[in-house]
């Protein structure tokens, strides 16, 4: 069966092409447009169908739009509660009205695709999420937590995969919701919301989590699988931040009062839904599992013993989900998940094209990894632009900015660069087979950096540029068998320094999505502080 996957309701706008039960191309709209998650959270915005990266991932496919049987979208309306909190007072008709339009918005763009009613599926929101990391477990049969700010009328699933049928045990109803709140949180703190919840995240390991106990008044779980949120005020903790505000020691306090509570909830719904469940394997979606730190709690508390993250766990992984979803169904056998490697790529001929057409030097070594090796060794950035982009918003070595990880002053470097906030950490990716003498407390192997792991404090001092300040690091391990290209990279850089680890971090500047093509990338090299930069087998020097 070939299916179509779009998600297209809030944010992180992205299409997904399934044949017989395997993901052939993922690729988010913003990677081809060039605007961060594609489009705003709003109800005005949710008629916009990410066109460029349904057309792509078609043409990867090889499927033509008269050849889909079925398209399904991460959004039921027929599931939608009435206006109320946690909602979009006054505006939830119109979104829910665009949804209902979404056939007719695509045969505009798709004029080949038949639109008939039985060739378009709406699918529940959380089940999306839910399919997108449980249908693709390695195990087959699993429990299943979603969580994130909304769906159609509820915040949360919890449920149980076997035999790719996923049997709902408990969901949670509007208004109350993490993400939402976690959201509130961004936007108090001087963030935006639906978008720099990461932020907040690392600004929490710089405070005590003083506000734990009024946080709880307000958040706490009900211990049947269900959680409240509702009446915290946030000013009453801690004062408003402005986006060009200064941060004052409440800010971090509050964060990490806020996070210390998410984390209590999740354990709890955890303990809940192995009681019911039984299983050993956890499968987790949703917004809420990008919170690297709540997820190495989970690990480290919760009853299960594998717990499994999919690296695009938000809103642009519903796409893949609602194609899965339609794909078991129908009785196609889900193929496990094998890489995150599924947007766009370029052969040498093109890469080459592009440097010439963009006359700059260039050379081609004999080993590109020994070559950036050299670079990096000698303490320079290089913009590392490989194969398939990720699918999610991880760079994994495909679309990196990579730095010697011993360098402290290498966080500033990269955070000057990008743009970002001093007080943003970097991560480490590391060979897989030296990564448990350096690295504890989370899940090794790691390969896709949704975990955090306690640096070895005889390591802490060799990894300066990656410790971060609560002494953890966010890691990503590399597998030879996996990616044979970047396991060469760090295989010659610790043959010059000792060192088996780099820093890698996404490969793009504040409020721009990740580059995807050489074009991007060489725009990006030429208004960067960036030494070097590896497309493909060619190397730019600076």
């Amino acid at each position: 069966m070939r299916v179509l996957g779009i998600n297209a309701v809030f944010h992180d706008s992205a299409a997904a092409v399934v044949v017989d039960g395997e993901v052939v191309a993922a690729a988010e709209e913003e990677r081809f447009t060039h605007r961060k998650h594609a489009k705003q959270a709003v109800p005005f915005s949710t008629w916009e169908l990410p066109t460029e990266a349904i057309g792509w991932c078609l043409a990867q496919a090889g499927v033509a739009p008269s050849e889909i049987d079925c398209v399904a979208y991460s959004y039921d309306p027929d599931l939608v509660g009435h206006d109320g909190p946690g909602l979009d007072p006054g505006w939830e008709g119109l979104r829910t009205d665009y949804v209902r339009h979404a056939p007719g918005f695509l045969s505009t763009a798709l004029p080949d695709w038949p639109a008939e009613p039985s060739g378009f599926r709406y699918v529940r929101h959380h089940v999306a999420h839910a399919a997108s990391s449980g249908l693709l477990h390695p195990a087959g049969d699993c429990a299943v937590l979603v969580a994130d700010g909304r769906g159609e009328a509820t915040s949360m699933l919890a449920g149980h995969y076997s035999d790719s049928r996923l049997k709902i045990l408990a969901d949670q109803p509007l208004p109350h919701s993490l993400g939402l709140l976690y959201e509130d949180l961004t936007e108090h703190v001087g963030f935006a919301r639906s978008s720099d919840e990461y932020k907040v995240m690392a600004l929490a390991s710089y405070g005590t989590p003083r506000f734990a106990d009024a946080v709880r008044d307000h958040v706490h779980a009900t211990g049947d699988g269900h959680f409240r949120t509702a009446g915290l005020r946030l000013g009453d903790l801690a004062p408003r931040r402005t986006r060009a505000g200064e941060f004052v020691p409440e800010h971090a306090d509050l964060a990490a009062s806020v996070q210390m509570v998410l984390e209590e909830v999740l354990l709890d719904l955890c303990d809940w839904l192995h009681a019911q469940t039984g299983t050993r394997a956890l499968a987790m979606a949703g917004g809420i599992a990008l919170n690297c730190v709540a997820n190495t709690r989970i690990v480290e508390r919760s009853p299960f013993d594998d717990v499994w993250v999919q690296p695009a766990a938000g809103d642009s992984g519903t796409a893949v989900g609602a194609a899965l979803t339609v794909a078991a169904e129908a009785g196609d056998r889900i193929a496990p998940w094998r890489t995150a490697g599924l947007g766009r790529g370029f052969d040498d001929r093109t890469i080459e094209r592009e440097l010439r057409a963009a006359r700059v030097p260039y050379e081609r070594p004999a080993d590109i990894a020994a070559a950036c090796a050299a670079v990096l060794a000698d303490d320079g950035i290089v913009a590392w632009f490989q194969g398939r982009s990720e699918f999610g918003p991880r760079a994994l070595g495909h679309r990196s900015l990579l730095a010697h990880p011993a360098r402290a002053e290498n966080v500033e470097r990269l955070n000057d660069v990008k743009g970002r906030e001093q007080f943003r950490p970097v991560a480490p990716m590391v060979l897989a087979d030296r990564a448990p003498a350096i690295f504890s407390r989370g899940p090794l192997p790691s390969p896709y950096m949704l975990f955090v792991h306690a640096v070895d404090p005889a390591w802490q001092d060799r990894l300066a540029a990656v410790t971060h300040v609560d002494g953890t690091a966010r890691v990503q391990t590399v597998d030879a068998a996996d990616e044979p290209l970047v396991a060469d990279l760090l295989q010659a850089f610790d043959a010059r320094t000792g060192i088996p680890v780099l820093v890698n971090t996404s490969l793009n500047t504040a409020g721009r999505p990740i580059v995807d093509t050489p074009r991007d990338a060489l725009e990006l090299f030429g208004s960067s502080p960036v030494d070097a930069m590896a497309l493909g087998p060619f190397l730019v020097r600076r």
